[in-house]
């Protein structure tokens, strides 16, 4: 008996060096990829340039912010950085509503009926596609960042017409609770969108609610409302004020694998509706994957690392099938065009519909980094950094071609690049030994 232990041992100690010795090859190619460098530099650049969303976007939006506020807050004025934040509650609605983002007072330039003003701000205007259920978490997320880059906890308690502002986020779950919250599924809801997208798939008023409107459950909404409650339960110093967002917390990731996971196919299921799909009963949406919405997942928690390794997997398939350039493929199979009669929303391959964006493939990276699949990530982000470089600039989106559309100056594609960049590199320093 003593003979098998030391023969095990003396293997399991091979194997260990073994590893190790993998990791400390794969840290100092890493370390030694300069490839890494030239994006993050050019990143931190266009971050250095303010906060609306790239070029052709001259609003703030809170989406995108909350991607690129990591790395903002290392290259940009602190008090900025916070007062942009405070805006958002400043422009907060009476019903608790946050807006996407907002503008200059007399600096509108699009015909939207959704211009939301606040007595408490004089100085802007916010707007909001209401096809969405993101906003609220989306601020509250960046929030957190904000405190756990900058240390600067009083931006909770800085008052804002009589509350404080961690008062206002409580609000702005209240306004999700009451007005976008499933009670039979204990689930947020919104519109039928592609993945992650703020454009509803009957057309119509495109970005609002309106008549055409089939209202459902998706897994993006809901991983985003499980990252903003962890993140609400960091905000209280004490044990009494966490309790209800612990509860909704774990309701929500039971319902959540409940509902919307299918343990089998290991994929979420793109939509559950509160009445009837939009879509013909000869149309199979579930075989749709839902890459943006899964990799929320992931980073909120939902998946365990076994189940993450099969979600990358059935992505790289899909990468593979559609010829997409990258894992920022935002979903597969695509929505056929003319799958909703009228609509124009769901043209092959373009936009939100099987288009590829850094913007989610770069946090899919990011989390194979968080759950230690460092050789994954690595090879799984080439392709993104090498078109950043071969394009000069951080595009919104490709074609499944490679060819580059949209905003050339993305800041939420270099903000997702450069935090996973960096982590990339502190796991290289690390092993580098």
């Amino acid at each position: 008996m003593k003979t098998i232990f030391i023969a095990i041992s003396l293997t399991i100690g091979v194997s260990m060096r073994g590893y190790a010795q993998r990791d400390q090859q794969l840290a100092a190619q890493i370390m030694a990829d300069k490839k890494l460098d030239t994006v993050y530099d050019k990143a931190t650049t266009l971050l250095s340039e303010g906060f609306n969303a790239g070029d052709g976007y001259p609003q703030v939006w809170i989406r995108d912010f909350n991607t690129f506020i990591e790395t903002s807050c290392k290259v940009y004025n602190h008090d900025s950085i916070r007062t942009n934040l405070l805006t958002f509650l400043r422009l907060q609605q009476p019903n608790g509503e946050i807006v996407d983002g907002y503008v200059l007072k007399g600096h509108v330039t699009w015909n939207d009926p959704n211009i939301y003003t606040s007595a408490y701000d004089d100085t802007h205007v916010g707007f909001k596609n209401t096809v969405e259920t993101d906003q609220e978490t989306s601020l509250i997320q960046a929030i957190a960042k904000y405190i756990r880059v900058t240390g600067d906890r009083s931006i909770l308690m800085e008052m804002i017409a009589g509350k404080t502002a961690l008062q206002r986020l409580e609000l702005s779950i209240a306004y999700l609770l009451k007005n976008r919250y499933s009670n039979k599924y204990h689930l947020l809801t919104g519109a039928t969108t592609q993945d992650w997208g703020d454009v509803q798939i009957e057309g119509g008023a495109v970005v609002d609610i309106d008549k055409n409107t089939h209202w459902a459950i998706d897994i993006y909404d809901n991983a985003m409302l499980v990252i903003a409650l962890k993140d609400m339960i960091g905000f209280y110093d004490q044990e009494q004020g966490r309790h209800n967002w612990q509860q909704l917390k774990a309701t929500t990731i039971s319902s959540i694998r409940k509902y919307l996971w299918n343990a089998k196919k290991h994929k979420f299921i793109p939509h559950l509706y509160l009445d009837k799909s939009p879509f013909p009963a000869s149309f199979k949406e579930d075989k749709i994957y839902f890459h943006g919405g899964t990799a929320i997942a992931i980073e909120a928690g939902i998946l365990s690392k076994n189940e993450i390794r099969l979600v990358n997997q059935n992505m790289l398939r899909n990468v593979k099938l559609s010829g997409a350039p990258s894992i920022g493929l935002t979903l597969y199979p695509i929505y056929p065009e003319g799958i909703y009669k009228g609509s124009t929303s769901s043209k092959p391959y373009v936009y939100q519909n099987g288009g590829d964006w850094t913007w989610f493939g770069a946090r899919m990276i990011q989390q194979l980094i968080r759950y230690g699949l460092i050789k994954e990530a690595y090879e799984e982000l080439q392709p993104m950094i090498n078109r950043t470089i071969k394009d000069k600039g951080f595009y919104e989106w490709y074609s499944v071609n490679g060819k580059p559309n949209g905003s050339a100056a993305f800041k939420g594609s270099a903000g997702v690049l450069a935090n996973a960049i960096d982590q990339l590199k502190e796991w290289a320093r690390i092993n580098n030994k």
